[in-house]
């Protein structure tokens, strides 16, 4: 594995709510883990559609805002900013990076204008998360490849933000001279360094199907986390063999509702 440098802004420490009590039975027994694993497993979970329903009005505005962006950024009329950044978001994985890579834009200034909205009345997610997050044994990373205001904004509101200890935004996935989002091999292993831990304990728990491809060929275990509402997200022939586990929620994880299947 390459030398890993550590990108200039690192991922921001929060404040954990409290410690996390284990349930009887321990954590699910995801394919491939050990007895210890099981213990103590480090949860990397993402964002938007994954910890509150992103297409019950938030991706209206995060695509709204996004075009409008791209238009003002590179002097283009809606059609043209909507075809490109799609184009974008489908060949790189966030818009973001075919804009500085092929057009120089500032990328701060862009994530600022094209996430500038008030989340409190847009978001809507499972009742009861905090306890769930709280119940679930291991620590709790956030990994999205949204920006870090817009992430924070949305944990805040759930009242969810101190159950993790780092949130990775796309600001924090900048390192080898450029940005590097999920899907990226290379920055899975880049953050389980960071934390200090062993791929095997830890689990991506995220709606992208090709994110969850990126972190099983990292060594992560990984749990699909389906929504209706992701066009990534779904599957066209089964079950692929690096999803460990498929879920409709993160109360999912407490129940072990899904059958798990051996890798």
């Amino acid at each position: 594995m390459p030398r890993l440098r550590f990108p200039q802004h690192p991922p921001v420490r929060s404040r954990r709510a409290g410690v996390h009590r284990p349930l009887a039975g321990g954590a699910p027994a995801l394919a491939g883990s050990t007895p210890k694993a099981q213990q103590s497993p480090v949860w990397l979970f993402d964002l938007d559609n994954t910890l509150h329903d992103t297409s019950h009005k938030i991706f209206r505005e995060i695509n709204l805002g996004m075009t409008a962006s791209v238009m003002e950024s590179l002097n283009l009329d809606e059609a043209a900013a909507s075809e490109l950044r799609t184009r974008y978001y489908r060949r790189y994985g966030a818009t973001l990076l075919g804009l500085v890579r092929h057009h120089n834009i500032d990328p701060h200034a862009f994530l600022q204008r094209s996430h500038a909205f008030d989340v409190a009345p847009l978001v809507k997610a499972e009742r009861g998360l905090r306890d769930k997050l709280n119940r679930l044994p291991g620590r709790k990373v956030l990994v999205t490849n949204a920006p870090l205001h817009y992430a924070r904004a949305v944990l805040k509101h759930l009242g969810i933000l101190r159950c993790f200890d780092h949130l990775w935004g796309i600001e924090q996935m900048q390192f080898l001279g450029r940005f590097r989002p999920k899907p990226s091999v290379a920055l899975m292993r880049h953050i389980l360094a960071h934390e200090g831990v062993h791929p095997r304990r830890a689990v991506l728990v995220e709606d992208t199907v090709e994110n969850l491809r990126g972190a099983r060929k990292a060594g992560l275990r990984t749990v699909h986390v389906f929504h209706p509402g992701s066009s990534f997200g779904r599957f066209k022939h089964g079950r692929p063999d690096f999803v460990d586990l498929r879920v409709n929620c993160v109360g999912d994880l407490l129940l072990q509702k899904r059958p798990l299947r051996s890798v």
